[in-house]
């Protein structure tokens, strides 16, 4: 069964809106964003949030040590990482507290037609060791969370790690998403928001979805 990832929390409402839901991952994001958290931020959501729900906090190239400490320290358990970090990074990573590793693989040209900086899914077979989950989204300068879609299908045969599918999901097309490529988990940020901020109904929504697909 496809899992789902409710990422960009930033309120307690938002913590309370994914407990009602229950989606497995939910995501704090720590690199520039709109949506972006202080630790003791983060830290007051996640004491609030089901312990059903894994915490992921999202990362560009920031120090390890950094990353590290919020393991060890609860606020997450899991590290998504959108930037360049390779091998030697996340080999610091592990020896620094062990948490799992999405590496995020940015797709060419968004359904809008747009080029982005990321590589195209070739460069899944040359991922960093170390690294338990890729996720797929719309490249960017912006590493992602731009809510565009990019064409499925180039990850139709594709054989790798497990991967997050994202970019431009929301209740209109995570069906036919999941029907199409039966990605281990969808990720969804601006799909179930309404005027930028998470919409408790939306939330609900989504994850009905998934589970029903």
């Amino acid at each position: 069964m496809t899992k789902v990832k409710i990422c960009g929390l930033r309120r307690l409402e938002d913590v309370d809106a994914v407990n009602r839901a229950l989606p497995d991952f939910v995501g704090f994001v720590f690199a520039a964003s709109r949506r972006r958290v202080d630790v003791a931020t983060a830290a007051r959501l996640r004491e609030r949030l089901d312990r059903r729900i894994q915490a992921v906090g999202v990362f560009v190239n920031q120090d390890v040590e950094f990353i590290a400490a919020l393991c060890r320290d609860g606020v997450i358990d899991v590290a998504q990482l959108h930037g360049d970090e390779d091998g030697e990074y996340i080999g610091r990573l592990r020896a620094c507290c062990g948490c799992p590793v999405i590496k995020t693989v940015g797709i060419d040209g968004g359904v809008d037609g747009s080029r982005g900086v990321g590589g195209r899914v070739g460069v899944a077979d040359a991922l960093p060791a170390g690294v338990e989950y890729v996720l797929f989204d719309t490249a960017s300068a912006a590493r992602g969370g731009v809510g565009r879609t990019f064409d499925w299908r180039v990850l139709v045969g594709y054989a790798g790690p497990p991967y997050f599918l994202a970019g431009g999901l929301s209740v209109a097309n995570v069906t036919d998403a999941i029907r199409t490529l039966s990605p281990f988990a969808v990720d969804v940020s601006s799909g179930v928001e309404t005027d930028g901020a998470k919409d408790a109904a939306k939330i609900e929504q989504f994850v009905k979805l998934v589970r029903a697909t």
